[in-house]
């Protein structure tokens, strides 16, 4: 019994070391910080993070699982949304939907920078903005140089409008000028069907007011136009150079096939018009 009282120092001393040793081993984490354990072995079933709660003061997930005989190694993530000593374990369920049997642990204390009676971060500390630059000057530019470029191209399309109005237009095309680079492709073999059909558009534009040929339907027009004198000479030698490409006749002048037409009035195609 004297011995007692010479080994309880010991004693406490251990005891305070063990202490010590367990408060050392709680991981000590910072409040919001995410943290990790990596090869944590826990026994009995695999294990999954339990689903998120609303409210939940800790946020868990498990990056990998790994057999490690009868039970298994875990890599954790994990942060704390509430400062104070909390156990991962409880965040932990079986991977089956059983019941979790054997009790465990996973310590950790998430810790809060702030004091507890601090809520709400300092204020920023006031300081007076430069006064080149910035938002505010780089807005006022931005609409100076919008309003520049409007005024540059109201300018612009205002004295085109301008110079457009006192142009001075030149003379109106005839049924000559309309009617020369037709007959000149007919004259050297190159006048196709759609170039043939202008052409015959063309004539029957210019005679059909002099000829009474507005009630005729195209057919019956172009046999009349043929059997003028004046009107069917140019169309005659358009046939006779399509039929006959290789031999053009160079007596046959175009200006003088195109005399009838060199009238200064414009010339507007029909709308529609074919060939017999």
């Amino acid at each position: 019994m004297p011995a007692l009282p010479r080994l309880a120092p010991s004693l406490l001393a251990l005891v305070a070391m063990a202490l010590s040793a367990t408060a050392a081993a709680v991981p000590q984490v910072p409040l919001g910080q995410r943290d990790t354990l990596r090869d944590l072995v826990l026994p009995g079933p695999e294990l999954v993070a339990k689903p998120l709660e609303p409210g939940s003061p800790v946020v868990l997930r498990v990056l990998e699982t790994r057999p490690h005989g009868d039970a298994f190694r875990y890599d954790l993530e994990f942060y704390g949304l509430e400062a104070g000593p909390h156990d991962l374990a409880d965040y932990l369920v079986r991977a089956d939907g059983g019941e979790r049997g054997e009790p465990l642990s996973v310590p950790v204390d998430f810790t809060a920078v702030l004091p507890a009676e601090r809520i709400l971060p300092n204020d920023p500390a006031t300081a007076e903005l430069p006064r080149v630059g910035g938002y505010r000057t780089a807005l006022v530019a931005a609409g100076a140089l919008w309003v520049a470029v409007l005024l540059l191209l109201i300018f612009y399309r205002r004295r085109n409008t301008t110079a457009d109005a006192h142009a001075t237009p030149g003379p109106p095309l005839t049924a000559a000028d309309r009617l020369r680079p037709l007959v000149a492709a007919a004259r050297d073999g190159e006048l196709d069907e759609e170039g043939k059909a202008e052409l015959e558009r063309t004539l029957l534009t210019f005679w059909r007011e002099r000829l009474d040929l507005a009630s005729e339907s195209p057919a019956t027009a172009l046999a009349k136009l043929r059997a003028h004198p004046e009107g069917g000479a140019l169309l005659a030698q358009v046939e006779r150079w399509l039929h006959a490409p290789e031999q053009p006749d160079p007596a046959v002048g175009l200006d003088a096939l195109l005399a009838p037409y060199a009238i200064a009035q414009p010339c507007s195609p029909t709308p529609s018009s074919s060939s017999p």
